[in-house]
């Protein structure tokens, strides 16, 4: 599960109307010397992040839970993570953990209907959710302080139970054929498809959309033999985080959850992506613009230079004020949101910048990108611009764990990377102590412009020439 957050500057105009001179009017007096305008004060030091204090135990059948009381509001957030993904798909069953998540919710469980499910969380002021990414599913309420515990046993039943019936299959697969035709007539998932069969060939990371046909072929019991050989106790955290009565909450998890088989371990798939420079480009005629792919593979977040890493990283591409983003848009106008990011899975990393650019630009989009690298490689920033950039980082952070959803959401990042209870603590303060050597060193060892695969959508007929010094393996 992944937050992104994107500021919006708005300028504000004053529109003076003046009456045409005549030769009646008064003349107007002289206008004085305009005040000069003073900058605005400095801000304070972001407050470092307040870790809830947090309560753990583990079952016999070895599903651990966490318990975070958090804020004065009357709700509660309720989270069972459980690691099972798209990782754990083979190579023809492209979507299928999609489709049982989607059975999850919408299918029922053996003692509720699927109406019987979502009536029952709307009574507690709140609505079960089912996502799934590569690593992960989750299924999440938020609702009613006093209901905490009996949202804990309804999502119980739901992952230990779930119906999966074959009376819902054709509707979902056909939500998927829809979706499937959507997603790839956009340009940015063609390329990002692209990009992940480039860097993992041979892995299901690198497997992003199925055929249609693939599709069709899901059956019921394949999607039950899935869910059994994927899910069970010691894959599974329950997170719980704001007002709730802890006694209450750890004996209604006990009590729902203990009957749980231990099941398999967590699958461990480390991929091997490859580093090697490559050079994609997929013609979509009269396309007006085209969609730049740019990266390569760095670290997880369990590298100590992680945060380093994303400090460069917004200072290069991944914030509204970053040296990318001024280049190919606020000073070119190449494109308007251009944006970089660093991945985030289980001992798997990229970085990667995109951006959709006029037809007419591509090429020169793709040498600015690569040229503000080459800068970043070659001078450290100014301490007056990295400190920016960790003032924004800092209160993003802050801002993002202020909420029930953001406590677990966190907990569950520090959790599935094995980094320790000093991790979301000491984050401010690690942020605030990378300094402008250490973002130049963090160019020069993770973006080299050489490694890195580049893919474009667009209109080969007008772009193919602009490409061509992008296709062999330099810059």
């Amino acid at each position: 599960m992944k937050t992104v957050f994107k500021l919006i500057m708005i300028t504000g105009m004053a529109l003076v109307w003046a009456l045409p001179a005549t030769a009646q009017q008064p003349a107007a007096p002289a206008e004085k010397p305009a005040a000069q305008k003073q900058a605005p004060p400095a801000g304070g030091p972001p407050k470092p992040f307040a870790v809830p204090r947090t309560e753990k135990f583990k079952l016999p059948n070895g599903l651990e839970v966490t318990l975070a009381p958090y804020g004065s509001l009357p709700k509660v957030s309720v989270l069972a993570e459980i690691r099972v993904g798209s990782l754990n798909e083979s190579a023809d069953q492209i979507w299928l953990s999609d489709i049982v998540s989607r059975l999850l919710k919408d299918g029922g469980t053996s003692s509720r209907s699927a109406a019987q499910v979502a009536q029952e969380a709307a009574s507690m002021g709140g609505s079960l959710r089912v996502d799934v990414d590569e690593d992960t599913t989750s299924v999440y309420a938020d609702v009613l302080s006093e209901f905490g515990p009996k949202m804990a046993a309804l999502i119980a039943d739901v992952v230990q139970h779930p119906l999966l019936p074959e009376s819902e299959l054709a509707r979902l697969k056909q939500d998927a054929l829809r979706r499937l035709a959507i997603t790839k007539s956009q340009s940015q998932p063609l390329a990002a498809e692209q990009f992940a069969k480039a860097l993992y060939p041979d892995h299901p990371y690198g497997r992003t959309y199925p055929t249609e046909e693939m599709i069709n072929k899901f059956s019921i019991a394949e999607i039950q033999k899935f869910y059994k050989e994927n899910f069970g106790a010691v894959r599974t955290h329950i997170y719980v985080a704001g007002k709730f009565d802890a006694p209450a909450m750890k004996k209604a998890i006990t009590d729902s959850f203990s009957a749980w088989a231990h099941g398999p371990e967590p699958l461990i798939n480390i991929p091997k992506p490859s580093t090697k420079r490559e050079f994609v480009l997929v013609d979509r005629p009269d396309a007006t613009q085209s969609t730049v792919y740019i990266g390569l593979p760095t670290i997880d977040p369990s590298n100590p230079d992680y945060i380093p890493l994303s400090v460069t990283n917004s200072i290069l591409g991944g914030s509204f004020g970053s040296r990318i983003t001024s280049n190919i848009r606020e000073q070119k106008g190449y494109t308007y949101s251009p944006f970089s990011f660093i991945s985030a899975r289980y001992r798997d990393g990229y970085w990667a910048e995109v951006a959709d650019v006029t037809t007419a630009v591509t090429g020169p989009s793709i040498k600015e990108i690569f040229g503000e690298v080459d800068r970043l490689r070659n001078e450290a920033p100014s301490a007056d611009e990295l400190q920016g950039i960790k003032d924004y980082m800092s209160g993003i952070f802050v801002l993002q764990n202020s909420s029930r959803g953001g406590i677990i959401n966190q907990l569950a990042f520090v959790d599935l990377h094995n980094l320790g209870d000093k991790y979301l603590q000491n984050y401010v303060q690690n942020v605030f102590a990378v300094t402008p050597q250490q973002v130049q060193q963090m160019t020069q060892k993770y973006l080299d412009p050489k490694k890195m695969t580049i893919v474009v959508v667009g209109d080969k007929s007008k772009i193919a020439d602009q490409l061509t010094p992008y296709q062999g393996t330099g810059q």
